[in-house]
């Protein structure tokens, strides 16, 4: 029984960082639309991440088209478009060139394990944007859960390994730094929310893997 529960408890986890790495890829990729308010506002446990955008009176008080043209786009151009650089290679190179060809070093990964960016259709010059990372993480923890449900603990320490090299080696290089940035310049308290919500979670996410690799695969890292 207390076997079966943490295998349960496990299957959630999966679950919860599947949802969380949605959200805040989507969240980072491209301008909001009403169905993805919807599916913030529909959930309870979605918007208590959210606490200032749940609080906010303009959201009662406003048209949601309003709400989306003349406020949350404009802060999603403010933050993305315009006056920050959501991009790895951007903080990482010494020049602070944007890598858009074939030498980032995200690409390798990327064509090793079959995750294509079609960069025109998510409107991003190089495949280093954050919001394409977080997406690459959210695929890779759709295959950590097929893997557990075909009981398959090899595959799932594999990608728990992937998982935790990319955010040690990529996304913790850069972008909290990019993140405190953005939260700071944040002029609605949805981005404020998601800035500083994306940052708590990928730090917690690098910690659970660090965990979860030691406890349930047996691996000591360093």
């Amino acid at each position: 029984m207390k076997e079966s529960y943490r295998m349960e408890e496990l299957k959630i986890e999966l679950q919860n960082r599947i949802a969380i790495y949605g959200l805040i890829s989507r969240l980072m990729l491209v301008e909001v639309d009403e169905k993805f308010l919807d599916t913030i506002e529909k959930d309870e446990a979605l918007l208590t991440l959210f606490p200032n955008y749940k609080e906010w009176d303009k959201r009662n008080e406003l048209p949601r088209k309003e709400l989306v043209d003349e406020y949350y786009n404009v802060d999603f151009a403010n933050l993305f478009l315009m006056h920050l650089v959501p991009y790895e290679s951007f903080y990482t190179r010494d020049d602070q060139m944007i890598e858009s060809g074939t030498a980032n070093p995200v690409l390798d990964l990327y064509n090793e394990l079959d995750f294509r960016v079609e960069l025109e259709k998510a409107r991003v010059v190089s495949p280093d944007h954050i919001g394409v990372e977080l997406e690459f993480m959210y695929v890779l923890s759709v295959a950590a859960l097929k893997a557990f449900n075909e009981d398959n603990k090899d595959d799932l320490c594999e990608l728990y390994q992937v998982q935790r090299a990319f955010l040690k080696e990529h996304l913790l290089e850069w972008a909290p730094l990019f993140l405190i940035n953005a939260k700071r310049e944040s002029r609605t308290p949805l981005y404020h929310d998601g800035t500083e919500l994306t940052l708590e979670f990928i730090l917690s996410d690098f910690e659970y893997l660090t965990q979860k690799l030691s406890d349930y695969c047996g691996l000591s890292l360093k």
